[in-house]
């Protein structure tokens, strides 16, 4: 987790929700290998025996880079180790974090750079090769590792985009072994759930089939964007403006042990859908070229790793009793 909110995915929403499903015609760049979902170096698994799945797509951990056949990429490299390693960093901090005693499925996939979030003219391409790559993931994972158990789905930033990208493909089968979708660090526009008969907005701790969405800030000149459609305290789990209480050490950069507790209060605000968080100290870091003061983009499951671990379990628990 110490970087995996290096580079972040909020920039230009709207432009990439209207255009991902571009089939990547007419890209010239150069574009690393596809990965092989039958290759078990492209997954990041944890089978733990238990009775549900997660499936998490990473954030954007990747920036531009280039080889020494001299061609500047814009997508991850998930077959080179040193550029693997942020992408690994990611999933075992989720998985460490929040996953409990649940089974974990991460694919490595072909990322769009943070760069190419500066440029409307090809986001929509470079994004079409990394949900493709993540569609692929999903059905392989489907047919070959989930054995019909019920799964979680989760994304955050890049990877919440993505996996709603894959909740409005989905088929009412799939659906039903959908436990939630936690869509992290993104806005759910009204267009998105309207169009979408399997995102409906999660309404407290234990409802299933629903759809969780966060985004946190000081304020609201403090947001990357817009309103989102879907909006819940992850705390309390109330869709009001009820306040809720948070103590937790504030940086995943620094040994737990080395910090004191930060005492915040969090409360979501229904004119804007952030969660405002008042009390929040730690200043030691800003995303790049994106960041802003008194956007908490970079913390949104550090901060709130207790709750979402202890929520999935809760929903997972509550769909099985149902069964």
């Amino acid at each position: 987790m110490r970087n995996s909110r290096l580079f972040s995915f909020a920039l230009l929403l709207m432009a990439i929700m209207a255009g991902c499903q571009s089939k990547n015609k007419g890209i010239t760049e150069a574009v690393p290998q596809e990965p092989d979902y039958k290759d078990t170096t492209q997954w990041y698994i944890t089978d733990r025996g238990g009775a549900a799945d997660i499936f998490y797509i990473i954030s954007t951990e990747t920036g531009d880079y280039t080889l020494a056949d001299g061609m500047t990429y814009h997508h991850a490299d998930t077959y080179k180790d040193s550029l693997r390693a942020p992408l690994y960093g990611e999933m075992l901090g989720v998985d460490t974090l929040v996953s409990g005693k649940l089974n974990y499925y991460s694919p490595y996939y072909r990322q769009c750079s943070l760069q190419s979030f500066q440029d409307t003219t090809t986001i929509k391409d470079r994004m079409a090769i990394a949900l493709s790559d993540v569609r692929k993931a999903f059905a392989y994972y489907l047919q070959h590792y989930n054995q019909d158990r019920p799964f979680i789905l989760a994304g955050f930033s890049q990877g919440a985009h993505i996996m709603l990208e894959l909740m409005k493909e989905m088929d009412q089968k799939t659906y039903e072994r959908m436990v939630a979708a936690y869509a992290i660090g993104v806005a759910i526009d009204q267009q998105t759930v309207d169009d979408c008969p399997y995102i409906k907005a999660a309404q407290g701790a234990d409802d299933t089939g629903v759809t969780i969405c966060y985004n946190s800030a000081r304020d609201a000149g403090a947001s990357l964007w817009g309103k989102s459609a879907v909006a819940i305290n992850p705390l309390n789990w109330k869709t009001d403006e009820t306040p809720a209480q948070l103590i937790t050490e504030p940086s995943p950069l620094l040994p737990v042990n080395e910090q004191q507790k930060d005492t915040m209060t969090v409360h979501l605000d229904t004119a804007s859908s952030l969660l405002f968080v008042e009390g929040y100290d730690c200043n030691d870091y800003m995303m790049p070229l994106i960041g802003k003061e008194g956007n908490y983009h970079s913390r949104e499951i550090w901060l709130y790793r207790d709750y979402l671990r202890e929520n999935m379990t809760l929903r997972v628990k509550a769909f099985l009793s149902k069964k």
